[in-house]
């Protein structure tokens, strides 16, 4: 089964071609996909989309760029939001410390918010994390000592120090295109101590797209890229590939059917 873990699709970038897209998407064997919410004041526009469409979820938070819209989000607040029909997720959420779009201080108290709304709520955690390893690093050991939480490395990027600390707090991780990129020889290195049963795949469309598909639009069609690449990068099979991530969906986003 071919499933895209994250998906932007109430983006600006899909308002001309939305349906098309969703329709190239399952013409290519796309069977299941997860919506991420980017912004708690989006929400709504994020949880239409999953309801509207019987293969499609979604996860309810905000960005660490948006961190600085809403710095008083509580627990409750996403608590609340995720109980509402198709939500499995609490994010993306995080830090982002290349661009620093929202305060530090502020990132990191939101970002302690939607943890302790995943510890709740037992859904997962996706974590967006960007240049800001050692403070990720602390804030995740620091929470999960207080109760445990299922989490997500989004898109993981990082370094080997943080992603060998996430995998003990037992961390799923899920690739992207950037894999595919000429000058990734530092992610695709990572990508290969990843634990084998807890890697999943995304496009996070519309953003980077995987060669040979790069510099256009992303979308959820790609996701057959990204696979094969972690196939070459792994010493797996195609198939073997689709069936690992597979199962490793499904034991994260267990709130899903699986078909």
């Amino acid at each position: 089964m071919l499933i895209d873990s994250h998906v932007n699709l109430h983006a600006a970038q899909f308002d001309e071609d939305r349906d098309e897209v969703i329709a190239r998407a399952r013409e290519a064997g796309i069977r299941l996909m997860v919506e991420i919410s980017d912004k708690v004041s989006s929400f709504d526009k994020t949880h239409a989309l999953a309801m509207a469409h019987d293969d499609m979820w979604c996860t309810v938070g905000t960005h660490p760029h948006e961190a600085k819209e809403n710095p008083d989000l509580t627990a409750a607040e996403l608590v609340a939001l995720a109980a509402r029909p198709k939500v499995v997720g609490i994010g993306e959420c995080g830090l982002d410390f290349h661009y620093d779009l929202s305060p530090r201080e502020v990132q990191a108290q939101v970002f302690r918010a939607h943890v302790d709304a995943a510890r709740e709520t037992g859904l997962p955690l996706v974590v967006h994390t960007r240049e800001a390893d050692d403070v990720m690093a602390e804030i995740l050991e620091e929470e999960h000592a207080k109760g445990p939480f299922k989490l997500l490395m989004h898109c993981y990027t990082s370094g080997p120090l943080l992603a060998k600390k996430a995998a003990q707090l037992g961390a799923w991780f899920s690739v992207s295109g950037i894999a595919t990129f000429k000058a990734a020889d530092g992610v695709r290195h990572v990508i290969r101590h990843f634990p084998a049963d807890r890697i999943i795949v995304e496009t996070d469309c519309p953003y980077l797209a995987p060669v040979p598909m790069r510099g256009r639009k992303n979308e959820p069609a790609y996701i057959p890229y990204i696979l094969d690449k972690l196939a070459e990068i792994r010493g797996w099979t195609r198939e073997e590939a689709e069936a690992r991530t597979e199962d490793a969906f499904f034991n994260l986003f267990d709130r899903i059917p699986r078909p």
